[in-house]
């Protein structure tokens, strides 16, 4: 027992002597600390609450808009850049072809407006690719015929074609393009299967 005692009192000692080596304001400066992580994780949390009903609410007025339908746009829109570019013709060519439908033929005078719908051959067999454009050109192209021309090869004026080139797309050309990219002449495509 006198060991146990001995540890006993060594134990007790040893508490009495930190007990006067603790300073009571470091204590107090922890329990402040604490009591201030306290309020600013209650602050943060309002603050996080009041972020969510902010965004509820925000939301919620989209959702009202988009029923009433799209506001007017504040300016005109200016009109997109057309996606087509003329072919040039490869060094030491002299012309670059085009291949397309041509439609929608409108005399004006001396000129002649068309539209072309871009096509590419794969196999022997027109495809479109999405491009779609206007020529005005003077009513006095060049155009080789064949099928337009009863079926016989023949070279007319474009001016001579109007009324069988107003419908819808039907007939295909090869549309010939000089170097500044102008219209030289179209070419009957009637080797395409469209």
């Amino acid at each position: 027992m006198a060991d146990e005692n001995g540890l006993g009192g060594h134990l007790a000692d040893l508490a009495d002597s930190g007990r006067r080596r603790t300073d009571p304001l470091a204590a107090e400066r922890i329990r402040a600390r604490g009591e201030q992580r306290l309020r600013r994780k209650r602050a943060a949390m309002a603050a996080g609450g009041a972020l969510l009903a902010a965004t509820v609410v925000l939301g919620g007025l989209s959702l009202v808009r988009a029923t009433r339908g799209p506001e007017p746009p504040a300016a005109v829109p200016a009109p997109t850049a057309s996606r087509f570019v003329p072919p040039t013709p490869a060094p030491g060519e002299e012309y670059a072809t085009e291949l397309g439908h041509v439609y929608g033929a409108v005399a004006n005078g001396d000129s002649v407006e068309v539209t072309v719908e871009r096509l590419r051959s794969v196999r022997g067999t027109a495809t479109p690719v999405g491009v779609v454009h206007t020529l005005t050109l003077p009513r006095g192209t060049p155009v080789e015929a064949r099928q337009l021309a009863g079926g016989d090869p023949a070279d007319v004026q474009l001016g001579e074609l109007v009324d069988q080139l107003a419908g819808g797309p039907r007939w295909m050309f090869a549309i010939d393009y000089d170097s500044e990219g102008r219209v030289q002449s179209l070419r009957e495509a009637y080797w395409l299967t469209g």
